[in-house]
């Protein structure tokens, strides 16, 4: 796959960026998703957004009335396409670095079929602030994280999660963990990564509580 180079500055963040819309995923600064894109629409955006800083805005999908714009939920993430690479059969693999979140405030022409965004970054000016984090609740997080995935028969390696530090280790579970959209978007939305991981504990004692499991883990 081919890598980008260095990540664009604060002041040169794009106003209004293309939508690649996703149910159920979420893109956190620093974090990466890989995605294959394979319908019409995205294959435009990518060819786009390769000419164009390789940026493009990540927003889940709202199935209801929403604000601003129509179909979107009012916050996203603007991310770079941090490696591409094509299968061949018309489908591409790229790997979406999260830069920093954003607010949508309207929308403008689209392009290619796909849908572009007005977008306000001073909400989330501090997604570019490089501070310490300390999560008071990290070792229940991590005992009610390795209780839900067990409760879902899924393998997954906690303890290689469990070395990450405190910021990373809160934003990697709540985009890697099977939370449904909207519990998804509560977490992208929160402001630090103390109040995601406080969120994070009641949405999961929340789910063993509804599958008559315990949420009294310590």
């Amino acid at each position: 796959m081919r890598k980008a180079g260095p990540a664009p500055s604060r002041e040169s963040l794009p106003d209004v960026v293309p939508v690649f819309a996703v149910p159920g995923a979420i893109l956190l600064p620093g974090g990466h998703l890989p995605l294959i894109v394979f319908e019409p629409r995205y294959i435009a955006l990518v060819d786009d957004a390769l000419g164009a800083g390789r940026l493009f805005g990540l927003v889940q999908p709202h199935d209801g009335i929403s604000r601003p714009v129509e179909g979107l939920h009012p916050v996203g993430t603007l991310a770079r396409i941090s490696a591409f690479g094509e299968t061949g059969d018309g489908r591409y693999l790229i790997t979406a670095s999260g830069l920093c979140r954003f607010r949508v405030t309207g929308e403008t022409e689209g392009r290619g079929g796909y849908r572009r965004v007005a977008v306000d970054y001073a909400p989330y000016d501090y997604d570019f602030e490089n501070r310490p984090v300390t999560l008071p609740e990290r070792d229940r997080l991590m005992a009610l994280v390795r209780a839900r995935l067990g409760d879902l028969g899924l393998d997954t390696d906690i303890e290689a999660l469990g070395v990450l530090p405190d910021g990373e280790l809160t934003d990697r579970m709540a985009m890697v963990c099977p939370f449904p959209a909207e519990d998804k978007q509560v977490l992208l939305e929160a402001p630090t990564q103390a109040e995601r991981c406080r969120l994070m504990i009641g949405i999961i004692q929340r789910e063993l509580l509804d599958r008559g499991g315990s949420s009294t883990l310590h």
